[in-house]
């Protein structure tokens, strides 16, 4: 749905407010520029270096043994999101509604310093993790993951609950969310947060149709990204589109085809599965026939839920 004007002043001033501020805002993109590293990135937005692997998880560039960043690609920059209680609201339907089940309030009401069994305080403004995708390597468990994202082994059981794994170990190429908290933005940091959040809601305030027509035209760059083995910006600009919320359905068939495509490339059989369970559901005639589509293609395909 989009937003209307006032809504988007409203947002533009709320977001303002978070620069002279300790809060943080939610993830936004950044382009690459000449001169640039993780590592000055990192620095200049969180203050710390240490964060380049977060740079490097968010956006996929660990696949593939590395992949180099160069002036003009899209990063996402991850950062806390944010909310507002409202009257009525628990941490299971925030935890629903934030990050995608509500057996996620303990991880949500953890994260402000609360309980699963308190009620959120009406009108307060809690903090919301950051969802990293995380694809499970080889020889990689849930603890090794713990300590690489979260700085501790022992909180394997966490992403254990977090995943509804049930104990279950995860195989090589599974998709996990390790949510982060640690996330604080420098004041550069909550400037650019605040600069994306006002150019969404100029976008948004020009409705769907204008972004369905600036997709249309990234819609090549995307295509020639997987042709030409960019499979790391390809997920990138991807995942971008699809977050935008504004896709028609033939170019959301499309854009998850790509993705599917460079999730395989990139060796993530979990994330292909996922996309091409979308692919398939926006484009019913979708036809893998194995002389012209590759063989692991197609094993993720049968992998997902049609």
């Amino acid at each position: 749905m989009s937003e209307s004007p006032r809504a988007c002043v409203t947002a533009w001033a709320l977001a303002l407010g978070l620069v002279l501020s300790a809060g943080t805002a939610r993830a936004f993109s950044y382009v690459v520029a000449p001169g640039d590293t993780l590592a000055s990135i990192a620095e200049r937005y969180y203050g710390r270096i240490q964060q380049e692997r977060l740079l490097v998880a968010a956006n996929f560039l660990d696949a593939r043994r590395g992949t180099p960043i160069v002036p003009g690609m899209r990063l996402e920059v991850p950062a806390l999101g944010h909310h507002r209680i409202v009257r009525g609201e628990s941490w299971e339907t925030l935890a629903a509604e934030l990050l995608g089940s509500p057996s996620r309030a303990d991880a949500l009401s953890a994260a402000n310093g609360s309980s699963p069994w308190l009620a959120p305080e009406d009108g307060s403004e809690i903090a919301v993790p950051y969802n990293l995708r995380v694809v499970v390597g080889e020889k990689e468990d849930l603890t090794t993951i713990a300590y690489r994202h979260l700085g501790d082994m022992n909180k394997a059981w966490t992403l254990d609950h977090y995943n509804g794994l049930g104990g279950k170990k995860p195989l090589e190429g599974d998709v996990l969310l390790v949510p982060i908290t640690d996330l604080t933005l420098t004041e550069a940091g909550r400037k650019a947060a605040a600069a994306a959040a006002a150019i969404e809601c100029t976008e948004a305030g020009g409705g769907a149709r204008k972004t369905q027509q600036h997709i249309a035209q990234e819609l090549p760059a995307l295509v020639a990204d997987v042709r030409a083995g960019r499979y790391a910006e390809a997920v990138t600009r991807g995942v971008r589109f699809v977050a935008s919320g504004a896709l028609t359905e033939p170019q959301r068939a499309l854009v998850e085809q790509k993705l599917t495509e460079a999730y395989v490339a990139l060796d993530a059989p979990g994330l292909a599965a996922a996309a091409c369970s979308e692919w398939r559901k926006r484009d019913r005639a979708v036809h893998l026939d194995p002389t012209v589509v590759s063989p692991k293609i197609i094993a993720a395909c049968e992998r997902a839920t049609p």
